[in-house]
């Protein structure tokens, strides 16, 4: 049997936070019984800079639970580095491990089959959705788009995987090699190369709370996803520059026959038409420019991902 240790990334989940941890707790004490996992298994909540009641309760549930361990990090770091905090903690003692989100969106009754995977030698087990019907119109369209557009650049991704998957103790290894500080853990573990099975779930509606993941934050991992994993857009720019010039040479050949034919009567319309469509072509390639700068210049810093400020393990 092997340990097990869910690592659920916490922002704000004080309303539901009750409700995972008494559902995950049966599910544990089940898997326990049954010899699916060791005795000493655990919940890791890591709870990102919260300014509400979330770590009051991982602490009163770790009191009474040897379930239930957390660490609080120092500031709000961002989903993606929380899940990097509680892996690398995790990591030290666990020989499997199990990342969900604490709105138990995802469906914890295919965590067994996870297992089952693992035990017939996968190293990664990935979660992934069946339907989207309990997510909006609006955030089910841009996230299975989002998933199209990524392979489209070549980004390898599993389509509609987010980051309830298992991982075993030498996958979470290989991947605290990677040092990158624009973290995308949904790119980088298909990186990792180890043997990986899919289970498939039904996403479920929140049963209390809000969705900490605005469309502000959802864009903002889209364009760190492209820029971190693909220079795609690099080379758009260039076949962007050529389009551009042969739209100027057609242009120009037109003035010429204009000019020729005495029909050369400046047309204001056309004139600002152009000045506005190079003048926005100009920055928007100077945008992508300096995104792909701008993370030169992150990583070159090579700050810390997080603090940890408190940690309450058994």
């Amino acid at each position: 049997m092997e340990r097990l240790v869910f690592v659920l990334p916490c922002y704000n989940e004080d309303e539901i936070l009750e409700i995972t941890i008494e559902r995950l707790l049966f599910l544990m004490k089940d898997l326990i019984e049954r010899k699916k996992i060791s005795e000493d298994s655990y919940m890791l909540f890591v709870n990102d800079g919260s300014s509400d009641n979330t770590w009051e309760i991982i602490k009163k549930n770790y009191l009474n639970s040897k379930y239930v361990n957390g660490i609080k990090l120092s500031a709000n770091v961002g989903h993606q580095n929380a899940l990097w905090a509680g892996l690398m903690t995790a990591k030290e003692d666990a020989n499997i491990m199990i990342t969900i989100d604490a709105d138990l969106q995802d469906d914890i009754n295919v965590v067994e089959e996870m297992i089952d995977k693992y035990y017939d030698g996968n190293q990664i087990v990935y979660g992934i959705k069946k339907k989207r019907l309990a997510d909006p119109w609006a955030k089910r369209v841009s996230a299975e788009g989002f998933y199209k557009l990524m392979n489209l650049l070549g980004v390898r991704t599993i389509y509609n995987h987010a980051d309830f998957r298992l991982m075993s103790k030498i996958a979470v290894q290989a991947l605290s090699k990677y040092k990158e500080r624009n973290l995308f853990l949904r790119g980088i573990v298909p990186l990792l190369g180890f043997k990986t099975e899919c289970v498939y779930e039904d996403i479920k509606e929140r049963e209390a709370g809000k969705s900490k993941y605005s469309l502000k934050k959802m864009l903002n991992l889209a364009t760190n996803a492209i820029t971190s994993f693909s220079i795609k857009p690099l080379a758009l720019i260039g076949w962007l520059g050529c389009i551009i010039v042969l739209f100027c040479t057609i242009m120009i050949v037109q003035a010429i026959i204009a000019h020729i034919s005495g029909d050369t009567v400046a047309g204001w319309t056309s004139m600002m038409i152009s000045i506005w469509f190079i003048g926005g072509v100009q920055l928007i390639s100077l945008g992508i420019v300096g995104e792909y700068i701008g993370k030169l210049y992150i990583e070159t810093k090579e700050r810390p991902l997080y603090f940890i400020e408190q940690a309450l393990i058994h």
